[in-house]
């Protein structure tokens, strides 16, 4: 057993010794360090495949979080960090990512980065917060500041743990496609780039305000503890497309479908899988959702021309608000990420 002791000498605490033959999980937690302000890594298991689970304290929010990470394939060598944000559930309903549907269960992300040397980061949790610092505690949803977490607490712990490079990267679907790059505007020079599949960017005119208040009431949340009331400037001050501006230095991938029927709108569809219901609920609501994030996403295509502000967008002529599309959308967007982070 080979044993690395890193730190320093004299009245300094000492680092722990990593046991670099040890498990993924035990060298994990030997190496995370706690974030300023307290967050922590507190539990790392092996999970299924190469996922590790883990449990990491936020203090700004008071609790544990889960977090699923796919390692970088060489441990050896440092690796940039890729967070993926789920939609509106956060990835699960129960708190256990296994029996939800997120990008670890929907995607062939376990395939697709298993030899690549990035560290695929999944937070749980977080349904209909759009990843943002609320204002105000909610009496159902409780203490809402995943923006602190996202950007101040977990990436040094990440980085820590993993071998991280300290570059970073950032993709979302659906309600985390305007969190990604609320994440990005909050915190200048902490991601590279960002991805944004099949979403509304702009939040704070009508039709933006009133996509964010039936996601956060479909969780039984008072909008009002996230922005305030409708008119309060804290609305636009969180509009990434009045923001645009300031997103000049990042690389940007932004896809959609039109809700048209596609390749994986079929009943022998993967994700499909001869479920008629499942077939009409992509279809419908599907169908619809990505219609409206069709229009969105050309309104934010329109206002980067205007700005002359670089980035990809990709229109999909067909295709729902589903799986297979975002696992398509990850994979049309990796060579942007990875000449971002230096892949």
């Amino acid at each position: 057993m080979i044993a690395i002791l890193v730190g320093t000498t004299g009245s300094a605490p000492a680092e722990p010794v990593i046991e670099v033959d040890a498990p993924a999980p035990e060298r994990a937690m030997a190496a995370a360090r706690p974030a300023p302000g307290g967050a922590r890594l507190v539990a790392a298991a092996r999970g299924p495949g190469r996922i590790l689970e883990l449990t990491v304290y936020s203090a700004a929010m008071a609790r544990h979080i889960p977090v699923a990470v796919l390692p970088a394939p060489d441990d050896s060598r440092p690796a940039p960090t890729l967070y993926l944000l789920n939609g509106v559930d956060g990835g699960t309903d129960t708190g256990v990512w296994t029996e939800g549907s997120n990008w670890l269960t929907e995607t062939d992300a376990e395939r697709f980065f298993a030899d690549k040397q990035v560290t695929v980061v999944v937070p749980i949790g977080g349904a209909g917060s759009f990843f943002a610092d609320w204002r105000a505690d909610d009496p159902v949803m409780g203490r809402q500041l995943w923006t602190t977490f996202l950007t101040e607490e977990l990436p040094p712990i990440m980085d820590t743990a993993f071998g991280g490079t300290g570059a970073n990267a950032v993709a979302g679907l659906s309600m985390a496609s305007s969190a990604v790059f609320r994440l990005a505007l909050a915190a200048p020079g902490r991601y590279r780039a960002i991805g944004s599949y099949s979403g509304c960017v702009r939040t704070s005119d009508l039709a933006g305000q009133a996509m964010v208040n039936a996601i956060v009431a479909s969780r039984r949340g008072d909008p009002r503890n996230l922005w305030g009331p409708p008119g309060d400037p804290a609305w636009a001050a969180n509009d990434p497309y009045l923001r645009a501006a300031e997103l000049r230095d990042i690389a940007i991938f932004v896809a959609t479908g039109t809700g048209r029927a596609g390749q994986f709108d079929t009943l022998s569809a993967p994700g499909v899988n001869g479920n008629p219901k499942q077939l009409f609920d992509q279809l419908f609501l599907g169908g619809l959702l990505d219609a409206a994030t069709h229009l969105c996403t050309r309104q934010l295509r329109d206002r980067f021309r205007e700005l002359d502000i670089p980035a990809v967008f990709d229109l999909r002529e067909t295709g729902t608000h589903s799986w297979k599309y975002w696992q398509q959308d990850l994979h049309n967007s990796w060579p942007m990420f990875a000449a971002a982070l230096g892949v």
